[in-house]
Order: C-alpha cells, then structure tokens, then sequence
C-alpha cells in the first residue's frame, strides 16, 4: 500500500499546486490582490524569479541544480525507507510534491506562481507547492530530533 499510497498522495499534492496556480493566472491580473478570508489570508497573484522574500532572483540554473539534488535525495531516501516510519514518508512525500511543484512551474514558465499572502504578519506569498515544503521540513525535522532523541538510525 506504501508503494502506491505515498506516491498517488504526491501527485495529488502536485496537481493541487497547479491547478491553484493555473486558477489563480486565470482570474487574477498581475500584481492583483483580492480578500480571500478577511484580515487572514488574501489572494495575490505574484511572478517569482526568486526564493522566499525574492532572494536569489534570476537565478534559475542555480534552483535548477538545488532542485535535482535534493529531489533525487529525497527520492532515494524514500525508496531506501519505504517500509519505515509514517512519518518519515510523510515528510519526505510533502518535500517532493513541494519540490516537484515549484520545478515545473520554474522549467515551464522561467518562475514560480504565487498567490498566498497573509495579512497578519509580513510573510513571503507563497503557494501550495511552498507549504507542503514547509510542512516536510518541519515534520522532517521533528522526526530527527526524536529519532536523535532515542538514539535510534534509520
């Protein structure tokens, strides 16, 4: 079930990243920006060349190199890991769907479609391809440390 689970849950992630891109280019001009849940969360439909807070800008053979890197990293430990700890696969699923979302969008448009700002706090906008990143870092991350924590190597 590993096998076919984890991996039918990253192309899901995949496709929910672009279809809310491809959504957000089709009703949102440019620089737009829309109330999507008052003083929460709007819509803003910004071109990233760039990493968050649009560092890195124009520097697309370098994400390019990262992006393979880390995905066939990623990747690798997967496969090794497939019959470990849920949450192992768990975060490693989310760091692949992310990765893989965002390098399509950087190899067919030359950026990565954004449309997420929040209002409350001044954050990068991001997409849904940046918060299963973020969510697989942190459970990644996590996991590590209750892994040191035990004393136990996967």
């Amino acid at each position: 079930m590993r096998k076919i689970g984890f991996p039918l849950g990253m192309v899901a992630l995949i496709a929910l990243d672009q279809w809310v891109k491809a959504w957000t280019v089709a009703r949102l001009a440019l620089n737009e920006q829309r109330t999507f849940i008052p003083k929460l969360l709007n819509l803003y439909y910004l071109r990233n060349y760039g990493a968050a807070y649009s560092i890195l800008q124009n520097q697309q053979w370098f994400f390019t190199v990262v992006t393979l890197v880390v995905m066939s990293v990623a990747i690798w430990y997967f496969i090794k890991h497939i019959k470990g700890s849920l949450w192992l696969l768990s975060s490693l699923s989310l760091v692949i769907a992310g990765g893989i979302g965002n390098f399509i969008d950087r190899l067919r448009l030359g950026y990565v479609v954004d449309m997420f700002h929040l209002d409350f706090i001044d954050f990068p906008v991001f997409n849904v391809a940046d918060m299963c990143l973020t969510v697989g870092v942190a459970i990644l991350f996590i996991y590590m440390m209750k892994e040191e924590k035990n004393g136990s190597k996967s």
